[in-house]
């Protein structure tokens, strides 16, 4: 006879909303059982004598937090929970991470929309301060090797470079829907138009690059360190891949499919691809250490769009209207 206990947590990080598996043997199920997060009650989604997956409630605080089964008075696991950073928040792509810790944000707004604020810094006290104004539609973000910001307009098929003061210019245009951007190591441009081109800008000269299926939301570019490029274009169907274009231009997909792939990055030091699948009712962080394995959930959490990895290692997701942050 074995003594009921808890053998694994998936995943271990997760925000308000997220879904989380708790795996283990002699659960007690003659009903639903009670489960706790820290104090909160969890809504419980399914139970097993060997599975429960649970949603995790709100107002918790940032940091370990103890999880309870009803009647398994000696049996406790933990998941690292993240509260809102930021919030009031429109972001279509992946919030971007300066080389001092703050994390930027966007309000995008509908097509056409001038919204009093397009780009908000956060500080790592989780001040929120107006930072930029006057891009209309801004959709992707990245840091360039001179330090600033750079931000595209999907409704003026631009990009914009930022100056520490907020002010900003326009340094490319004609880049039909323009999303997704990311400089490879040569301190060149890469946009991503969501009509299905992947543009590259040198010297303020717009050249395609490589030639890709046209997305329902927006591409969303990453370089691996090795110098491919990684985008994300998600469509109407049930599934889609991730692609990679070497350096030549070619195209290949992924071998595993996503229900809805969004915001990437590779994170710091071990270079692991993380990816954001905003399907339906199964969103999260997954990991590739394979980038043609099987990819490992690492948070979970409702709405995710974007993912950015800070210079302390930390890691930012941001559904539509939240940021959050977890700690190394």
């Amino acid at each position: 006879m074995f003594s009921p206990t808890i053998t694994s947590v998936t995943p271990l990080r997760a925000v308000e909303g997220g879904r989380v598996t708790l795996r283990g043997r002699g659960f007690p199920v003659e009903r639903i059982p009670r489960v706790t997060v820290g104090d909160q009650d969890a809504l419980v989604h399914f139970a097993s004598s060997e599975r429960i997956i649970f949603s995790v409630p709100s107002d918790l605080e940032s940091g370990p937090s103890p999880i309870r089964i009803e009647n398994l008075p000696c049996e406790t696991a933990y998941l690292t929970v993240a509260a809102p950073w930021a919030t009031g928040l429109h972001q279509v792509d992946n919030p971007v991470f300066d080389s001092e810790g703050n994390l930027f944000v966007t309000y995008s707004g509908s097509r056409g929309q001038t919204a009093p604020v397009s780009v908000f810094r956060v500080t790592r006290a989780g001040t929120r301060e107006p930072f930029v104004t006057g891009i209309v539609n801004p959709t992707s973000m990245a840091i360039g090797p001179d330090g600033q910001l750079y931000v595209s307009s999907r409704f003026e098929g631009a990009v914009y470079r930022v100056k520490p003061d907020g002010t900003h210019e326009q340094v490319a245009t004609d880049l039909g829907v323009a999303c997704g951007l990311a400089f490879d190591d040569q301190g060149r441009l890469y946009v991503g138009d969501r009509s299905g081109t992947i543009f590259r800008v040198e010297d303020s000269k717009v050249h395609p690059f490589a030639t890709l299926p046209p997305s329902v939301a927006a591409f969303h570019l990453a370089f691996s360190p090795d110098g491919d490029l990684f985008v994300s274009a998600p469509t109407l169907g049930s599934y889609d891949h991730i692609y990679r274009i070497a350096r030549d231009g070619s195209v290949r997909s992924l071998l595993t499919p996503f229900g809805r792939p969004q915001g990437l990055a590779f994170s710091p030091g071990e270079g692991v691809l993380h990816v954001i699948d905003a399907l339906a009712g199964a969103c999260g962080l997954y990991r590739l250490s394979d980038l043609d394995g099987e990819p490992q959930l690492v948070a979970s959490g409702g709405g995710f769009i974007g993912v950015a990895f800070g210079p302390s290692g930390e890691m930012a997701v941001a559904s539509g209207d939240t940021a959050y942050r977890f700690e190394s």
